[in-house]
């Protein structure tokens, strides 16, 4: 039977984690499900490519709350991933490297050993540092999911006091050290923080997520969608490459009937669940059918900022491998990185040498992570180019992104002198990448800004005006994998018994 002839019970809207963990959810409950994903490659910001033979992720480059027990073990034993992919456990007593004016601190794993490490640097500040662990800890205890406890409809994302709570003030009253300030901070490049508007929620969800089990995953991110596409498939589901939504066909009480493919396809459900960034989603489902200031408000939301990535391949054995991250930090304030302009960019970085197979000793390849600003790259935003889609952006793209690639290849050769001499490619992805191939209009980094401001103004609902089309990933409750995975479940408990569900999940 061909894809036009059935009606499936779920129809999702794009393969980002999100859309695949919806999938495996309800089809294991026994709901027929389909997949749509508009790119040759399923998975989202675990899509991987590969240059030279060196396998780079596009997104993931490492995860958190994987220790036993934590929650992200318990969320993949129950998705039947924790033992049947590859892992590669981070440093303990390192497994992120904080750089700042000339000085290097040490991210260990578990709160005893981090706290530990910083006192030991920062002796006059034991109080403050214990504090701010305390405080990580409180804060985390107030989102029932993030616990795996039961939840209720008024408790999934807080109270409001909790949400309106700055990161950078929270931080501040706890030390007036600047210096200490900046290290507690200095991977807010994780969720793309800024001073004035980050939740100090987000801050501490994100860190006691990588202080409860830093791993990478060896040979790529996309080990975890080929995973869920498979089990999706046992169940009975289907998982659908190159097919672009454009459009809805609606019965006449206002539901959806069928989704539009850019080929004239379409596919009918019972329920729809859209992957794609809320703003894209009303595009496709139409303006009409949503009240009007959500609209505004949804479209008028700020995005986070996008980056530019510089890919290094290395001639083969010549370069250790480093089994932790390096922040690099180039300006007196960590809050302020993605404020620059031509002649000081980049103000900070993100390294990373990806977890390879071939060798536990030398490094395969290597990531430089910076910040950019889709404005840069603004001329060029008529071109599109993807696998499933190729596209040319011209010769003066290319010699924008040659300029950048040789400015971070400098950054990492004074922080690792001698390193050029181990390159054997460098390559590069812009945020039209990011824009092509994940599909937010600008390639944010990490969906919906979250503003400690009007925190309400950036939750967005799972549920829509549209009585069969749910939203899910990284812009409902959180992004990142913890984040996205919440996020699904989130969406899933408008189908399912969600005291059943997490249940499941506690006793996987």
């Amino acid at each position: 039977m061909s894809v036009e002839e059935k009606e499936y019970d779920f129809v999702i809207i794009g393969s980002g984690l999100g859309g695949l963990e919806c999938a495996y959810i309800l089809a294991e409950e026994g709901y027929s499900v389909v997949v749509l994903e508009k790119n040759h490659q399923i998975g989202g910001n675990l899509q991987v490519f590969s240059r030279d033979k060196s396998i780079f992720d596009t997104g993931v480059h490492y995860i958190g709350g994987l220790d036993e027990g934590e929650n992200l073990d318990q969320f993949f034993k129950y998705f039947g991933m924790r033992d049947s992919l590859k892992w590669k456990r981070m440093d303990e007593d390192c497994f992120d490297l904080i750089r700042i004016e000339g000085k290097e601190f040490k991210y260990a794993q578990g709160y005893d050993k981090f706290s530990k490490s910083l006192i030991a640097q920062f002796p006059e500040e034991e109080e403050a540092i214990m504090k701010f662990c305390s405080e990580i800890k409180s804060i985390c205890e107030d989102f029932p999911l993030y616990n795996l406890k039961s939840i209720t409809k008024d408790n999934i994302f807080g109270d409001i006091d909790m949400l309106s709570r700055n990161a950078y003030d929270v931080i501040a009253s706890i030390t007036s050290n600047k210096l200490l300030q900046n290290v507690l901070a200095a991977t807010n490049g994780l969720y793309a923080g800024e001073k004035d508007t980050t939740p100090w929620f987000v801050h501490a969800l994100v860190l006691n997520s990588y202080l409860t089990g830093a791993y990478r995953l060896m040979d790529g991110g996309s080990q975890i969608s080929i995973h869920l596409s498979k089990a999706i498939r046992a169940f009975g589901g289907e998982v659908l490459k190159r097919k672009i939504v454009t459009g809805a066909n609606f019965h006449e009480d206002g539901k959806i009937k069928e989704v539009v493919l850019s080929t004239g396809e379409t596919v009918k459900g019972k329920n729809f669940i859209s992957n794609v960034h809320p703003a894209v989603t009303i595009d496709i489902f139409g303006e009409k059918r949503f009240l009007k200031p959500y609209v505004r408000r949804v479209k008028n939301l700020p995005n986070t900022i996008s980056s530019f990535i510089t890919h290094i391949v290395f001639k083969e054995n010549t370069f250790k491998y480093m089994n932790y991250n390096t922040y690099c930090v180039n300006d007196k304030d960590v809050w302020d990185c993605l404020n620059y302009n031509q002649k000081n960019w980049p103000k900070g970085i993100f390294v990373c040498t990806p977890a390879s197979s071939k060798s536990e000793e030398y490094a395969d390849c290597m990531s430089i992570m910076a910040y950019m600003d889709y404005k840069e790259v603004e001329q060029w935003e008529t071109t599109f180019n993807t696998v499933a889609q190729k596209g040319e952006r011209g010769g003066e793209y290319e010699k924008f992104k040659a300029t950048k690639e040789a400015k971070l290849v400098e950054e990492v050769e004074k922080m690792y002198p001698g390193i050029k001499e181990h390159i054997k490619s460098v390559h590069s992805t812009t945020p039209l990448t990011f824009r092509d191939y994940i599909g937010d209009k600008t390639g944010s980094l990490y969906g919906i800004l979250k503003d400690s401001n009007n925190p309400l103004k950036s939750v967005i609902n799972p549920k829509t005006r549209i009585k069969n089309l749910s939203l899910t990933g990284q812009n409902i409750i959180l992004h990142g994998v913890l984040g996205a995975t919440i996020g699904a479940f989130v969406t899933c408990f408008n189908h399912v018994d969600k005291h059943k569900l997490i249940d499941k999940v506690r006793n996987s």
